[in-house]
């Protein structure tokens, strides 16, 4: 029978003991991992580059092959970009023209600054200070599409607006 009793007492005390140091579970529980949340307004400072793309339907208009007229698409976009720039008035930016890969080093880069300064034309004929506007030329040199076909060389012929604060 002392036997059974220092039994019985040892298996309490294992009770006890093992009770007593169970893990505590949280009275909340955190949340569980969602997708991925966009930047709020506080990480993206007013007025600059981030801001302007977030604010604008594109920072880029495209054009017809060996073109450089501004189309009604590249009327909506730019009319956006004027709409932040008179919001901002002393942001510089810098016009962007872009070529295919077709043609040589020589037309593309004045096809890509008659892309830039048609963009320009565009915003000073609407109210923008032509003196915060710079352009260039890039020609072929900075492909956005790397392809040799016409979804590629579309993508490439362009003029983006780039905000340089």
């Amino acid at each position: 029978m002392a036997r059974l009793t220092n039994m019985l007492l040892v298996a309490a005390a294992l009770a006890a003991t093992t009770t007593g140091c169970a893990k505590k579970h949280p009275a909340e529980l955190p949340p569980v991992a969602g997708p991925a949340q966009e930047p709020s307004g506080p990480s993206i400072r007013p007025g600059s580059r981030a801001d302007f793309e977030r604010s604008v339907l594109s920072n880029t208009i495209h054009f017809a092959l060996d073109k450089y007229d501004i189309d009604p698409q590249s009327q909506r976009i730019l009319d956006s970009q004027v709409q932040w720039l008179r919001q901002w008035p002393n942001v510089p930016i810098s016009l962007e023209g872009h070529c295919d890969e077709r043609g040589t080093r020589e037309y593309n880069l004045a096809l890509g600054d008659r892309r830039a300064n048609a963009a320009k034309n565009y915003l000073v004929a609407r109210g923008v200070n032509p003196g915060r506007i710079s352009t260039i030329s890039y020609g072929k040199e900075r492909p956005l599409a790397l392809g040799s076909d016409e979804a590629s060389w579309a993508q490439n012929r362009r003029a983006v607006t780039i905000v340089l604060n």
